[in-house]
């Protein structure tokens, strides 16, 4: 038992330093999600027949196909296809985003449909265009009501990244997995890195309902 904890000591620093790969991981994949998710949803509201079915398609195909999957496909698949140099980690962060995007932007989807179409009428009787009135009176409030669906995704997202491993990426689960088959001290790594995973959760879950209760709308949040 001492042993144990003399090596998760030892190697406690190795697997922090691995959290921080993961942290860049998850917060690439989430901002890319972000930018995509809405412009995903705004077309899905807002766009015509045709849009929205290619719309479909795309959700359809992020949300059906497994993440290690996707990871093989566009690291050993398409980047060798296309001749594209792109390191692991990049295709992480892409892979996860374009996941996470397929998700986020039924969040804010919801969120966008939630508010009362008399807004819309209302910035048009001021003389705001279309594009105007969407990105100055709908996307402002939707993004807020989206917050507390984004902490959830943020938790799928951030367990997901543990999956890029397969790839080489040297985030929490693969150093773990480095150090406990070389010292065969397997529980304490692996329940070390399940720790890590908590805090990290816990942190950007309550970092986001700050965020939440700071901008809530009254009468839309609680």
């Amino acid at each position: 038992m001492m042993e144990s904890l003399i090596i998760l000591y030892g190697a406690l620093p190795y697997l922090l330093r691995g959290s921080l790969v993961t942290i860049a991981v998850v917060v690439g994949a989430m901002l890319l999600g972000l930018v995509v998710g809405i412009c995903i949803a705004a077309g899905q509201v807002y766009g015509g027949k045709w849009l929205r079915r290619i719309i479909g398609v795309y959700i359809w195909f992020f949300r059906g196909v497994p993440l290690l999957v996707l990871l093989f496909l566009f690291y050993f698949g398409l980047c060798s296809l296309l001749n594209i140099n792109l390191s692991a980690f990049t295709v992480s962060i892409i892979v996860l985003g374009l996941i996470t995007s397929a998700y986020q932007s039924q969040i804010f989807r919801g969120a966008i449909m939630s508010l009362p179409e008399g807004q819309l009428k209302a910035a048009h009787a001021l003389g705001m265009s279309d594009r105007k009135a969407v990105m100055l009176i709908v996307l402002p409030q939707a993004l807020r009501l989206s917050i507390p669906g984004w902490s959830n995704e943020y938790s799928i997202v951030l367990k997901d990244s543990a999956v890029t491993y397969a790839l080489g990426v040297a985030e929490i689960m693969a150093r773990a997995h480095f150090v406990a088959s070389r010292t065969y001290e397997q529980l304490p790594m692996y329940f070390a890195a399940g720790i890590i995973f908590l805090i990290l959760t816990y942190l950007g879950t309550k970092g986001l309902r700050i965020l939440e209760n700071k901008v809530k709308i009254p009468g839309y949040s609680s």
